[in-house]
């Protein structure tokens, strides 16, 4: 769908889809989303949202976890297998457990959000995770850094000439790094930068995160390229 100026010139609305089985919270999302400038499409179960998802081809996706037939983390897998690499995934779910955030994130997912939320702040989260897309779609480049090599444009990172396989939030992590060769990233910034936001309480992610890469990058006894600094946050350095 697209909104005329009135001018005789065509504006593309970015298009939402919203996976919520809740009656009450999917009306008040639409009002928002759509009083916001958004093109809202809305999904009550797990078949409807893939189905809406294929057919509608949405900008983004808000995700419910609890769902009447499929949990939210096995759509987000199913998305992320199915060519939707780039397409930004927010979980809005009740869940607020650090393990359920943990799977949220490794199953594809770009932010986590917990019930009861403040709009304003999803709206936030919206736009940030809408110009990662957009940078991503402007970036192509190299990156390189000692024997590790990241193709920007393919979303893949070698080490001594072997793949490493990543995960989307392992990948964001590590070319932020890498973007930034021996400067030292607070972890404020690290969260604010691949997560899209500041949160003090949830900072406790990052480091999960750093121990996934740390132990994909030095497999086979390679010397570590992360490297912690006390009280401020990470660098990384050949």
């Amino acid at each position: 769908m697209s909104q005329y100026t009135g001018i005789g010139r065509v504006v593309k609305m970015t298009k939402i889809l919203v996976v919520e089985d809740e009656k009450q919270i999917m009306s008040f999302l639409r009002r928002g989303l759509m009083y916001k400038g958004f093109e809202v499409i809305g999904a009550a179960n797990g078949n409807d949202a893939i189905r809406q998802a294929h057919d509608a081809a949405p900008d983004l996706v808000i995700l419910d976890i609890m769902l009447s037939d499929f949990d939210g983390f096995e759509i987000c897998r199913y998305l992320r297998s199915t060519g939707s690499e780039t397409l930004p995934i927010l979980m809005l779910t009740a869940r607020d457990d650090l393990t359920d955030k943990i799977a949220g994130l490794d199953c594809g997912a770009d932010d986590y959000i917990t019930k009861p939320f403040d709009f304003e702040e999803l709206i936030a989260r919206i736009r940030a995770a809408l110009r990662r897309v957009e940078s991503l779609h402007q970036a192509n480049q190299r990156i390189e850094t000692g024997d590790l090599v990241i193709d920007t444009s393919a979303h893949q990172a070698w080490r001594a000439g072997q793949l490493i396989e990543l995960t989307r939030r392992e990948y964001d992590l590590l070319e932020f790094l890498a973007q930034n060769p021996g400067h030292v990233l607070s972890k404020e910034r690290i969260f604010e930068r691949v997560w899209g936001y500041d949160n003090e309480a949830e900072l406790e992610v990052i480091k999960v995160y750093i121990n996934y890469l740390r132990s994909k990058l030095n497999a086979g006894g390679k010397p570590d390229l992360i490297h912690a600094v006390r009280g401020i946050g990470y660098v990384l350095r050949a």
